[in-house]
């Protein structure tokens, strides 16, 4: 496999757990990693919080438009073998921005990549997704089916 390659697909591996964790709880990351033997690793930015800007069209395709604003938190951890993970969420929870970042670190490891893939990223995935399931049956349970009826004369 080439470097190019390579490359593209850690980039879609850092890519799909981001997507997992940003949805998932703290306290649900959190202990999932408590069950991994985890490195040495240090704060590169502690976690603060910000605003940023919400951008809208109207459409999809019209003009952009300032929106509001929302509150995101952010965080940065380097692993000591030199690992460096950057982790962002919606709100002011700063240890999950933290966990987030270790995550993204521990996925880019040779040596923690698979475990944080099978005991943290995978079983979040998977609660993600029967919560979407229960969330799809609880709204089709309350479907309305409207037909019109036409008359017959003519």
């Amino acid at each position: 496999m080439d470097q190019v390659t390579q490359h593209n697909n850690q980039q879609a591996q850092r890519r799909a757990a981001m997507a997992v964790l940003a949805q998932a709880e703290a306290g649900e990351i959190a202990a999932r990693l408590r069950n991994l033997a985890l490195p040495a690793h240090q704060d590169l930015r502690a976690p603060e919080s910000g605003l940023v800007m919400l951008r809208g069209r109207v459409g999809g395709d019209g003009a952009p438009f300032n929106l509001g604003e929302a509150t995101v938190s952010r965080a940065a951890v380097r692993l000591a073998s030199g690992e460096v993970g950057f982790g962002y969420t919606l709100g002011r929870d700063g240890d999950k921005a933290r966990l987030i970042a270790l995550c993204d670190a521990l996925v880019q490891s040779r040596d923690h990549g698979g475990a944080v893939e099978r005991g943290v990223i995978a079983p979040l995935r998977e609660q993600l997704m029967i919560r979407r399931k229960q969330a799809a049956v609880e709204t089709a349970a309350t479907k309305v089916d409207f037909y019109t009826m036409v008359r017959g004369e003519g």
